[in-house]
């Protein structure tokens, strides 16, 4: 079991050998958003066969994006922008020469609940979301909540009703290509009556339904030409061959699988625990549940499970898992306290600010 720096509830975790092996051949951290526990949580391997893990506080993290040294994260009420300065990270002033990336917050956008799903960054930079509650894909500004760029064609008008659970989104050119939905109702939260079999993949360019009749679908991803998908009701990684809409299972896991990420020919996989009080879970045919949640690495050149990180206590559910490239010691500052203001960059440098000495009593 493993635990970290950062860590207040115990986030125990047991993890297969290869495990640390695979992250240190591919040289990355991965990340995952767990909005039960309300933490973003990195995962590196530690060089001594083993993990470590660090865990910041948000307020219900959904998906989250990385594309080269900006990270997106969609909360609760706000989407927040990092950017990662790495000479702030070496000399960190609690661990000078420990961190090799340090996510600072240097943006908030404020758009209110709107239950964001997926998280993109376009190819221009462009934040794309999945808009959960209003039905549609959207581009995150600093002049709106949201700008609306696309809508299934089968929901009415742009309201906040949740029709037909929005929800996955796959990029292609820095753009949306594919998305996911758990019906296609047009009625407020009207695909709660007909899951978990009534699910469907779209193509956004051509507004077309490629794929329906899935089990609960979430987390589409391009790949080098190939489209990945999970089935959550179910626990099956598929891949969809886009042009006659036939489908491969890579495999079938336990628990509900949710977020997916694919870096070197390998898929990391986030599976989740059942909600005990959801109508909606007992529908399920999962092969098996799984009382916490865990994360599966899975090398798609064999569809061979290369391991499992799987967590005791503290986390229960998974929305997203990204990908750290070259990074084997992240670090991110939340905004709850004032750390995160010392950290000062410009472009050519970069200043930790110390604290004002305590003024001395006077006499």
């Amino acid at each position: 079991m493993f635990g970290g720096p950062g860590t207040k509830a115990t986030f125990a975790c047991s993890f297969d050998p290869g495990v640390p092996e695979a992250l240190a051949e591919l040289e990355c951290s991965i990340a995952i958003s767990t909005y039960q526990a309300g933490k973003l949580i990195f995962i590196s391997p530690n060089g001594k066969g083993g993990l470590v893990q660090l865990t910041r506080t948000f307020q219900k993290p959904m998906g989250f994006a990385i594309s080269n040294d900006r990270l997106v994260l969609a909360c609760e009420k706000e989407v927040l922008q990092f950017s990662n300065s790495r000479s702030l990270a070496q000399h960190f002033p609690r661990r000078p020469g420990w961190y090799d990336a340090l996510y600072m917050p240097r943006a908030t956008y404020h758009t209110g609940a709107l239950d964001l799903h997926d998280v993109s960054i376009g190819g221009t930079g462009t934040i794309h979301a999945v808009n959960t509650a209003f039905n549609c894909i959207v581009q995150i500004t600093s002049d709106y909540s949201f700008i609306p760029i696309w809508k299934p064609p089968f929901t009415v008008q742009l309201q906040g009703d949740d029709q037909c659970h929005l929800n996955g989104m796959a990029m292609s050119d820095g753009v949306p290509r594919f998305a996911t939905a758990f019906g296609t109702g047009n009625k407020p939260k009207s695909w709660r009556d007909t899951i978990p079999g009534s699910g469907v993949l779209m193509d956004v360019q051509n507004d077309e339904i490629l794929l329906e009749g899935l089990g609960m679908p979430h987390s589409p991803r391009l790949f080098h030409g190939r489209l990945f998908l999970l089935l959550s009701a179910t626990g099956q990684v598929l891949e969809v061959d886009v042009t006659d809409g036939s489908v491969q299972e890579i495999v079938r896991l336990d628990g509900f699988v949710r977020g997916m990420a694919i870096y070197r020919d390998h898929m990391f996989v986030g599976r989740s625990a059942l909600r005990n009080a959801s109508s909606s879970f007992e529908r399920l045919n999962l092969k098996e549940a799984i009382p916490f949640a865990a994360i599966s690495i899975i090398d798609l050149r064999s569809g061979r499970v290369v391991g499992n990180i799987s967590y005791q206590d503290s986390v229960e559910e998974i929305y997203d898992v990204q990908v750290l490239p070259g990074i084997l010691r992240p670090n991110i500052m939340n905004t709850i306290g004032d750390e995160h203001r010392k950290g000062i960059t410009t472009p050519d440098r970069t200043f930790w600010s110390s604290d004002p000495p305590e003024p001395k009593p006077r006499p």
